[in-house]
């Protein structure tokens, strides 16, 4: 696992070349062509993702609309995190726009670097707050002007 690629990721930004390396021993590489399902809404979070290479479509399924794209990220984007934090099931779909690469860190092996290393730990969970944060402070701004164009 190429180090630069995680240290441009926002959920280990803040990492240092020890706590990077770390990581990087955990993540497994996957591969995926065009329109393979990443994963689906409702399957279990077992594990998050970086994109290492090509392209990876967000969506959701809308009854009597069809797929709804929420967005398309890009190498060094993570994804599929909240459900590894949570334990809930996946919100939404994620599907392969390309040929694409990802690294994937399995839940049991990030709690391990979690229990193992406070520190770690805690700038993880800091990266993770920020990046949920704007995200959030995103579909806001969606929504904000969603209805602003909606009124009469």
């Amino acid at each position: 696992m190429d180090l630069d690629l995680l240290r441009r990721t926002a959920l280990f930004a803040s990492f240092d070349d020890a706590e990077l390396l770390r990581v990087a021993e955990v993540c497994r590489e996957l591969h995926y062509q065009p329109s393979d399902a990443i994963y689906r809404e409702g399957e279990p979070g077992d594990r998050l993702f970086v994109i290492v290479s090509g392209s990876v479509r967000i969506s959701r399924h809308v009854n009597g609309a069809g797929e709804e794209a929420l967005a398309v990220l890009g190498p060094a984007a993570s994804f599929g995190e909240v459900s590894v934090f949570d334990g809930a099931g996946r919100a939404t779909d994620a599907w392969a726009n390309e040929a694409t690469a990802l690294a994937a860190v399995a839940r049991p092996d990030l709690e391990r670097l979690l229990d193992r290393d406070p520190l770690l730990a805690r700038k993880l969970l800091s990266n993770v707050v920020r990046l949920l944060c704007g995200r959030l402070r995103s579909s806001n701004d969606s929504l904000r002007a969603f209805l602003a164009m909606s009124t009469f």
